[in-house]
């Protein structure tokens, strides 16, 4: 128990600045899932948890008394959302990672990367929006710290991890949309290390999109030459 005391209670200063190493650990974690998911293999789910259970306590700052003393309800929010579609992704990917493994040998990936239907982006758009506006609400009735900031990062993260379960494309352009609100939310409320993560991402979220896009496009063109050589009759 003393040891768990004393990572909750661990800082640094940076600047004269007290950060939390949770916050710094949690936000490692989460980078690793992301890197995980960029490579599509099983192991980012279960990491990606545990940087979730980790930044529950860092958001919730008034009632875990952390520096900042803030509470983002929608950031903290979120960690418990990510535990639930977590535990889905974590699921849906060791059962494609089963299904692609017998097809493809024992070094496929986890999920094949494919863009979303046009009724399965209208529905995110939709979802998009509507989170937004009722759990902006929401977390101003709780007195979050900036909820509407804070309902558009909630609403984003979850349907990027969403998203990211079933293998679609745009899930990468979620997190974008979520970074660009996230770093100026969370530098307001003083949560460093957190924002500084977040411009990281920017670079990487983009990267991971091209890399899937490639991936994707690869894919159908080798699908394509496969159907267009099975296609053709012998001659003679």
């Amino acid at each position: 128990m003393s040891v768990l005391v004393s990572f909750l209670d661990a800082q640094l200063l940076i600047g004269g600045v007290p950060i939390l190493w949770r916050e710094i650990v949690g936000n490692v974690f989460g980078l690793a899932a992301a890197i995980g998911g960029m490579r599509r293999v099983v192991w980012a789910w279960p990491v990606g948890i545990v940087g979730n259970l980790t930044l529950l306590t860092v958001f919730l700052g008034g009632v875990f008394h952390t520096p900042q003393d803030v509470d983002l309800y929608g950031q903290a929010g979120r960690q418990v959302m990510f535990l639930a579609v977590g535990l889905y992704g974590w699921w849906r990917w060791s059962v494609d990672r089963r299904r692609n493994g017998g097809l493809a040998g024992a070094g496929a990936p986890a999920v094949r990367p494919h863009w979303a239907t046009g009724r399965q982006r209208a529905g995110l758009a939709a979802g998009m929006l509507v989170g937004t506006v009722v759990f902006g609400w929401v977390f101003a009735q709780l007195g979050s710290w900036g909820p509407w900031a804070d309902a558009w990062i909630f609403t984003g993260s979850i349907l990027a991890t969403y998203g990211m379960a079933r293998g679609w494309t745009e899930f990468w352009l979620l997190w974008i949309a979520v970074d660009l609100v996230g770093v100026p939310l969370l530098l307001k409320a003083g949560y460093y290390p957190s924002a500084a993560l977040y411009l990281v991402y920017a670079a990487f979220v983009a990267w991971g999109f091209v890399v899937w896009w490639r991936v994707d496009l690869a894919e159908r063109a080798d699908a394509a030459r496969h159907h267009g050589a099975s296609g053709r009759q012998p001659v003679g």
